[in-house]
């Protein structure tokens, strides 16, 4: 069994870029005035946010490092770019499993179908980001 080779550079850079990608995503200027008015978040209520962003940072790690490992071992079998490789296995990953599970949870969270969407766009660009990332870095 060959475990895949990880370059845990490129994955520390991925999850700051989730980071990166959610702050300016989120910002009021961009999609955060409409994200906080379809989630019932009052901002001015100053709920704490060290939490979230904390469980985000581990959360963002472990996507990053299973894009990595999983772009690896798509690039082992097929051969050929590792940068290819990495952003189709994130396109796949998002697809099957990110996408598919917000839009199943948010149907029955009975959550408004603008909200369901610019979150699951919000999670394409930051695994395509963090494909790129890994994939021109690989091990």
């Amino acid at each position: 069994m060959t475990v895949p080779e990880i370059n845990y550079i490129a994955v520390l850079l991925a999850t700051l870029s989730s980071m990166v990608v959610g702050a300016v995503w989120y910002t009021p200027k961009v999609f955060g005035n409409y994200w906080m008015k379809q989630s019932g978040i009052d901002p001015d209520s100053g709920a704490p946010f060290l939490r979230p962003m904390i469980v985000t940072v581990l959360v963002s790690f472990v996507t990053a490092w299973v894009l990595a490992g999983a772009a690896y071992i798509s690039y082992e079998f097929y051969g050929g770019s590792f940068l290819w490789n990495a952003v189709l296995t994130a396109v796949i990953l998002w697809a099957g499993f990110t996408a598919a599970r917000f839009i199943t949870h948010d149907q029955f969270d009975r959550r408004p179908a603008g909200l369901t969407l610019l979150n699951c766009a919000h999670e394409l660009v930051t695994v395509l980001i963090m494909a790129v990332i890994i994939g021109v870095w690989p091990a």
